[in-house]
């Protein structure tokens, strides 16, 4: 997998101001990894299943989570961030 343009949804915006300063500088420091490198180990990137096909899920920290899309063009949609709650709303 290799990651297109980076595009925000809405709620991961508010999710994300909604972390602490240390899980929002953990956040940026996955991202910007998983731009260099999506399937670098750390990220524990897989694909989800059930309800939730068709989106992905990588690693901020044990608990924090970033849920994205790959659309078909190859641009990555950030859905939401947080703790495993977050499945829930998708």
């Amino acid at each position: 997998m290799k990651a297109g343009t980076i595009l925000y949804h809405p709620d991961f915006l508010d999710d994300f101001r909604k972390l602490d300063a240390e899980k929002q500088k953990r956040a940026i420091k996955s991202e910007n990894l998983f731009r260099a490198n999506p399937l670098h180990p750390s990220l524990r990137l897989h694909a989800l299943k059930g309800r939730l096909e068709g989106i992905w899920s990588v690693s901020v920290t044990m608990r924090v989570r970033i849920l994205f899309k790959r659309m078909e063009n190859g641009d990555i949609v950030f859905l939401s961030i947080g703790h495993h709650d977050i499945y829930k709303s998708w």
